[in-house]
């Protein structure tokens, strides 16, 4: 039309817009929103409410707002779709400041307006903001439909609010969207995320017949919510009710299995596809190594691989990234470059395992080739999670200022992904300048992240900087917040436990106790001195040691020995990092007691033997 010399009016130019934002084209965007000035239609409603939608579409915030503020007589949609866009990137102020606004041009807001701000806040998992918002639309006398509910149960359950939850609940009921797919698929997926397995029951029970599907989805809501031993039940009374789990069940509850290394609960479940006849299915080939690989047993994911008749890209990334958390680098290496070889082409997950990977081995110039590989050879632009593993791989190296000149020169905004790896580098080398700047930028970040304020006082307190530590601690006493406890878990007997540190609830406490104290007794004949550096209170020697005993790896670790005979294999996981001091007591213990024991944390696995890591001391 333009090399025929006709200019577009402004009928047409709405169009070309719309389709423009479905391609997300920005650079043409930007190339009609320029033609239509020139035209002289830069106050058309029609056209400027288009290009609100178009800069929404392709992440230009303030592009949206500075076309929507230009806007002769704004409409209710385009206000709706700017409201929802600011709530979907978390700017609480601005949505609160828009909808004011709103009010004041006299724009009368709808079902949809409040949905997209509900759903919005849920999306940027600004859970409290999304349900309040649910609160205001109810009491502004629009009643809520199914699309309010199921987009406001999921942040119910992430902040754990049963009341809230059951509330609502009773809305659905009173509203009659019992039979609304989506509700009802809310409603599991909140009483999962609350723990109440028999909420979850009745649900499906008063909506319509229990069957495979209703039971594999409550087993998912558990599963992906990390109510692990929860989904565990839930399989086991599937069973007892006579109904047959089936090959999508299976997928969704062996993650469930790994999270808690159940391996023997794995194995049952790995035994029950091939009775079945369901393990030949790709989705539950990959679920079976990545339990494997969770669960320690990386050359049982590596079978199940070499065992399957069909992969798809998944399968390869789960053997991947299982290579990677294990720290076996050269494997992982292998298996990319076979992975390609096949004519599997890798995508940004696959590359997310390669860095890492190579980061657990202390491979930085591989790591760097990779890295640059990966956009001049295959054409994928590194994502945050990408210069993530960078970070982690420089400062693991101890290049912590070439980390921070990535970071500064990254292309996109860092977040807590990046400036986590580079004060956890800090602590690890005793950086303390790149560090405060980096605990600055996550405090701003993560406020209520006390692991971040831990990080920071720990390189003061191995510097004997008291008053900075006591600072920091003021800090933390402010907001409320307090050092996440750890807690891990161990499967003895095909019973899992679970140990919190400084808990004395478990029964077998006494005799823990005890053989943790003959262990250190035994220890300090062999010339072992505890890692006291990252105890934060300023205390006498002899306290800090005491404090570092009851960390719940080794807790974990010394109900294993008492219930298992010696020689027989451990398997710990812990929800946090495994400090230095518990991975100099643990390989002492490997060989002390004759054990191969395996411990994930959240950073890697840990396979201790003969008085040996496998991660070579890269903790």
């Amino acid at each position: 039309m333009l090399s025929q010399g006709i200019s577009p009016d402004c009928y047409v130019l709405p169009s070309v817009v719309k389709a423009t934002a479905g391609l997300s084209s920005l650079k043409t965007g930007v190339q009609v929103h320029c033609l239509a000035f020139v035209n002289g239609h830069h106050s058309d409603s029609l056209l400027l409410s288009s290009l609100v939608h178009f800069y929404l579409k392709c992440d230009r915030l303030m592009e949206a707002r500075k076309v929507f503020d230009r806007i002769p007589r704004p409409n209710v949609v385009a206000c709706s779709a700017l409201l929802s866009g600011y709530a979907r990137k978390g700017c609480v102020e601005e949505t609160k400041e828009l909808l004011g606004e709103a009010v004041e041009m006299g724009l009368e807001l709808n079902s949809v307006s409040w949905n997209g701000m509900i759903a919005g806040f849920n999306h940027s998992r600004h859970f409290k903001d999304s349900i309040l918002m649910f609160r205001d639309m109810h009491s502004e006398g629009f009643k809520p439909d199914g699309t309010s509910i199921s987009s406001v149960l999921p942040a119910v359950g992430d902040l754990e609010m049963l009341p809230c939850g059951v509330q609502i609940h009773g809305c659905v009921i009173k509203q009659g969207l019992s039979q609304d797919n989506w509700v009802v698929s809310s409603l599991v997926d909140m009483y999962g995320k609350c723990a109440r397995p028999n909420e979850m029951s009745k649900v499906c029970e008063e909506l319509h017949e229990m069957d495979v599907v209703s039971w594999t989805s409550m087993i998912a809501s558990c599963s992906q919510n990390g109510k692990d031993m929860e989904a565990l039940e839930l399989f086991r009374e599937m069973q007892m009710e006579g109904l047959k789990p089936n090959s999508v069940t299976i997928p969704c509850l062996l993650p469930a299995c790994g999270n808690i290394a159940a391996l023997m609960h794995g194995k049952a479940v790995h035994c029950f596809s091939l009775k079945n006849w369901v393990s030949n299915d790709v989705y539950v080939g990959t679920a079976l190594i990545d339990m494997y690989a969770n669960c320690g047993r990386i050359q049982l994911s590596r079978r199940c691989f070499d065992s399957m008749p069909r992969r798809n890209l998944v399968s390869w990334n789960a053997l991947l990234g299982g290579y990677a958390m294990h720290g076996k680098t050269k494997e992982a290496l292998e298996v990319f470059n076979l992975m390609q070889k096949s004519g599997q082409e890798p995508d940004f997950i696959s590359f997310t395992s390669v860095l890492s990977a190579c980061s657990q081995g202390g491979l930085t110039e591989e790591g760097k080739f990779y890295f640059d590989s990966m956009s001049k050879d295959y054409g994928i632009e590194p994502r945050l999670e990408h210069y993530s593993c960078m970070v982690s791989l420089l400062g693991r190296a101890g290049r912590i200022v070439e980390a921070y000149t990535m970071v500064k020169q990254m292309p996109m905004e860092p977040d807590g992904c990046i400036w986590g790896p580079l004060l956890s580098s800090c602590r690890v080398h005793h950086n303390l300048a790149i560090g405060e700047i980096a605990a600055r930028k996550l405090f701003e970040l993560e406020p209520n992240n006390p692991g971040n304020y831990v990080l920071l006082s720990n390189i003061y307190a191995s510097k004997s900087m008291w008053v900075e530590v006591n600072s920091v601690r003021e800090m933390m006493k402010s907001k409320g917040l307090r050092k996440n406890p750890g807690c891990s878990w161990i499967e003895i007997k095909n019973k899992v436990h679970m140990l919190l540190a400084g808990d004395n609830l478990h029964p077998q406490m006494p005799e823990i106790t005890k053989k943790l104290g003959e262990l250190r007794v035994e220890m300090q004949k062999s010339g072992y001195l505890p890692h006291t550096d990252f105890v934060l209170q300023d205390v006498e020697e002899q306290d800090k040691e005491e404090m570092l005993c009851d960390h719940s790896e080794k807790l974990a670790v010394a109900l294993g020995l008492l219930n298992t005979s010696r020689g027989f294999p451990l398997q710990v996981i812990k929800n946090l990092r495994i400090c230095g001091d518990c991975h100099a007591v643990i390989k002492f213990i490997s060989e002390f007691e004759d054990r191969e024991i395996f411990v994930r944390d959240t950073n890697r696995f840990h396979h201790f033997k003969d008085g040996a890591c496998s991660c070579g001391d890269l903790w």
